[in-house]
């Protein structure tokens, strides 16, 4: 073959190459619901994962000059200069490092994946790079971190997992820079170039370690990153690996430590809340709480503030009750071993996981919105019934464990114990099921009693009872809903609870007068939930101001202030850099943008008899005023907040006053109006007035 012959097919080769390395990548953010649900299946069945944080700063182990509270971010909380940091490197030989040790800790905690800082905001990478010097080949130790575990953890059935920083104070094509970097100079970086090189990192990481269960992004949320490329990157490490789960710290659209983003423009798998645990849950997506066992990720030798056993299996608990995922994190000491007290706490849970571990792998959310004495989760089994794993935190003092509006028909009840299964007695009364528990089953941390139930469960809240108003002039409109399809609510008006002869809820009720209104749900002719009540109240609406239409125009008066407050000021007191008439209440009438005030006073014109419902929705504080009564506080410094009241009044003309505060970030401020029937309508400037006699 002629050598002319050779050097055309390596040039079309190199043609052919260029053409495939610009088509589109593909898109995984749209996959069929039924390949995410087999991609996420593990992990949702997990429910609790070792986070590990660990790189150079553990080498000062939280002090610095003095002060003792640092840890993984200690390059910037201390300010270390960069060329002082990178002398960490010839410290750093974790002589004592023992990946077996490591996975079997996990593994005996009963978790069932590791995530580990590939690397960190400082830079510093943990493995082998081919592109970059800062790495932990430049140290004394000299071997690839990440390699032995990842095999440890293949070798022990547990998952391995990625966490990799977005930000990178390192990198000289990184931005931007700390605040306090002023001598290192911006000129010629270039942050294209140092996304290629993020990307030629992660390829590095999901090629030469074997399957990665998780890549979990942080450091997103500077200005030189975006949804866009977030979505990029999404698709990026998907090409790498295609059945690996990312979190949504790959977009920039998280809401804070909260840790959701909006789906509709964020890629990620889950959400990350991170040191808190989601109040209700998120039904309907996948999310992990992460958290520490002290008060830092990295390692400090300081921190003491090592959270209890009880405190830790509590919250796992919790998690797994509202359908989420735990990260637990362990800080390991510059010589490659986890300090004392995360051994111990992760001993301890696994002897718990050991017992009860049934109650949170494979569980979903609990089908009870509230139970006071602990947590549930629930699990489907193959013959159809449910098992209801039941938490008790406190242990109720007569040894009976009451279960609220379960409608289900109960199987049995018993004690998980290991590969045994004790039965004990339950029986049904009304809308409860009493458990009899054994004092002697008592677990020091949570005990646990499952219930199997017949289907999937069907609890009987009490009848939501809904209506306008509590107060009302002329009548009130009322209906009672349920969750439960196959039921009769009936309803008492005198206050006394509802039995099978009081009245049955078939629509709408009215109300004229004072009442105490009770609802309940029956199956069967059986009460099967609790009673809900609610009392309403007839009023007669503020009688209108007596003034004179001919004095009267539309607008109101607006008066604004300067000063620096985190609470409303009592304006009266203070004097105005401004007074002006205005159109309507709005933002929109100072030029001002941060440290000031605005105080709106006129009349408000009503058109009927009717109790009002006012909103103010402000950023920061504000407060609204009808005939000098206080109805909506919305008071204090705060983002946007919506604050709710009341008020019933006649026909006519109504004194209002509005008031509002700035300090900083944004500020907003709408008032809304609604009466029963009516929607929520921003208040129409055309009701608002002003007194021409008034001498203002």
């Amino acid at each position: 073959m002629s050598k002319k012959y050779i050097n055309f097919i390596s040039i079309l080769v190199i043609i052919f190459t260029l053409l495939i390395g610009n088509l589109p990548a593909k898109d995984y953010l749209n996959e069929p619901e039924k390949r995410t649900d087999l991609r996420m299946e593990w992990w949702r069945n997990a429910r609790f994962g070792m986070f590990i944080h660990w790189g150079l700063y553990s080498i000062p182990a939280g002090e610095w000059k003095g002060e003792t509270n640092h840890a993984e971010w200690i390059r910037t909380t201390a300010q270390i200069p960069l060329e002082t940091y990178e002398k960490f490197l010839d410290d750093f030989n974790p002589i004592n490092y023992d990946p077996e040790r490591w996975v079997s800790l996990a593994k005996k905690a009963g978790m069932k994946y590791i995530v580990i800082t590939t690397k960190h905001h400082d830079g510093f990478c943990l493995f082998d790079s081919k592109y970059t010097e800062f790495d932990v080949m430049s140290t004394p130790y000299d071997k690839d971190l990440l390699k032995p575990l990842a095999e440890e953890c293949q070798a022990q059935g547990i998952k391995i997992g990625w966490y990799h920083s977005i930000m990178d104070w390192h990198h000289p094509d990184y931005l931007p820079r700390r605040g306090w970097e002023k001598k290192r100079s911006t000129k010629n970086a270039d942050f294209g170039k140092y996304v290629r090189y993020m990307k030629n990192q992660l390829r590095e990481l999901l090629s030469g370690y074997g399957d990665i269960g998780v890549l979990w992004f942080d450091g997103e949320w500077e200005k030189t990153w975006n949804d866009k490329l977030g979505r990029d990157l999404y698709n990026y490490v998907r090409s790498l690996q295609n059945s690996i789960i990312i979190n949504n710290r790959v977009g920039a659209s998280r809401s804070g430590m909260a840790g959701f983003s909006d789906s509709k423009i964020s890629a990620g798998d889950f959400g990350t809340p991170e040191q808190e645990i989601p109040a209700t849950g998120k039904p309907g997506v996948d999310w992990e709480t992460c958290m520490t066992m002290n008060n830092h990720w990295g390692y400090n030798k300081y921190d003491d503030n090592w959270k209890s056993t009880e405190d830790l299996i509590h919250k796992l608990i919790d998690i797994a009750s509202k359908g989420g995922n735990f990260l637990l994190n362990v800080g390991p000491q510059a010589d490659g071993t986890f300090p004392e007290e995360s051994v111990t706490r992760l001993e301890e849970i696994g002897q718990w996981m050991d017992k009860y571990g049934a109650a949170i792998y494979g569980t979903k959310a609990s089908p009870f919105k509230n139970l006071e004495w602990g947590r549930c989760t629930q699990k489907q089994l193959e013959d159809g019934s449910t098992n209801l794993y039941f938490h008790i935190f406190d242990w109720p003092a007569n040894n009976k464990l009451i279960i609220p509006g379960l409608v289900n028909k109960v199987n049995k009840a018993f004690h998980p114990d290991g590969m045994r299964k004790q039965s004990i007695s339950f029986r049904k009364k009304l809308d409860e099921v009493i458990i009899d528990l054994n004092p002697n089953k008592q677990d020091k941390y949570a005990s646990v009693i499952v219930l199997n139930i017949e289907g999937k469960p069907e609890i009987a809240y009490a009848p939501e009872i809904i209506a306008f108003n509590k107060m009302f002039v002329d009548s009130v409109r009322i209906k009672i809903n349920s969750s439960v399809q196959e039921k009769r609510i009936y309803y008492t008006v005198d206050g006394t609870d509802p039995g099978q002869n009081s009245n049955l809820y078939q629509a709408p009720i009215v109300l004229y007068n004072n009442a105490q209104l009770k609802a309940r749900l029956f199956i069967d002719y059986k009460a099967v939930s609790p009673v809900s009540s609610k009392k309403f109240y007839k009023v007669k609406p503020l009688p209108a101001e007596n003034i004179s239409k001919i004095s009267l125009k539309n607008g109101i008066l607006c008066e604004e202030y300067k000063g620096d407050w985190n609470r409303l000021p009592d304006f009266k007191k203070l004097k105005p850099i401004k007074v002006s008439y205005a159109k309507n209440i709005s933002l929109n009438n100072s030029q001002q943008k941060e440290y000031f005030g605005l105080r709106y006073t006129g009349f408000l014109k009503i058109e009927q008899d009717a109790v009002y419902k006012f909103n103010t929705v402000s950023d920061d504080g504000s407060k609204l005023y009808i005939d000098n009564k206080l109805v909506v506080d919305n008071d204090g410094l705060h983002s946007m907040n919506l604050a709710e009241g009341s008020i019933p009044l006649a026909k006519g003309f109504h004194k209002i006053e509005v008031q509002y505060f700035d300090k900083t970030g944004g500020n907003y401020l709408k008032i809304y109006c609604q009466t029963a029937g009516d929607g929520k309508n921003e208040l129409p400037s055309e009701n608002l007035y002003i007194n021409q006699l008034d001498k203002k």
